[in-house]
């Protein structure tokens, strides 16, 4: 067994994991990406491909769902959940996965409607920083 300060060999890449890792680059794009690989071979590369392999394998495997559909479902349990920092990245990538803006906007009277209040605010002001960053302008009356 290895030593906890020592990298364990990776094993080849599962068809699913490969899949997943081709539908996070496209949907996060190649500098997310890039700027956030661990080095292969060690316990931080070994997670990313375990949280690839769940998070993105379950958009990669196929199903009912769109693009679009599992980006509104991301963005909804990321504010419901407090996670801020994903709401900011998935909300970032809005275009790629079909996401309109108006429906973003709308999705936040979903969350606060269904998560209360709070959640839907901290969503409201994550989208702002999202749209500033972006150069896009606040929604009216949002």
């Amino acid at each position: 067994m290895p030593q906890a300060d020592q990298p364990t060999p990776s094993p080849p890449a599962a068809p699913l994991l490969e899949a997943a890792r081709a539908l996070r680059r496209a949907m996060l794009g190649d500098a997310y990406v890039d700027a956030n690989a661990a080095s292969a071979g060690t316990v931080a590369a070994d997670f990313q491909d375990y949280i690839t392999t769940v998070a993105w394998g379950a958009w990669a495997r196929g199903g009912a769902l769109s693009p679009r559909d599992r980006s509104l479902l991301v963005l909804a349990m990321t504010a419901a959940t407090g996670r801020m920092e994903e709401f900011r990245l998935h909300a970032s990538v809005r275009e790629r996965t079909g996401v309109t803006d108006e429906e973003l906007d709308e999705l936040l009277f979903q969350i606060a409607g269904y998560c209360g209040a709070p959640a839907g605010l901290a969503a409201r002001r994550a989208l702002k920083d999202v749209r500033d960053v972006q150069g896009g302008r606040e929604a009216p009356g949002v």
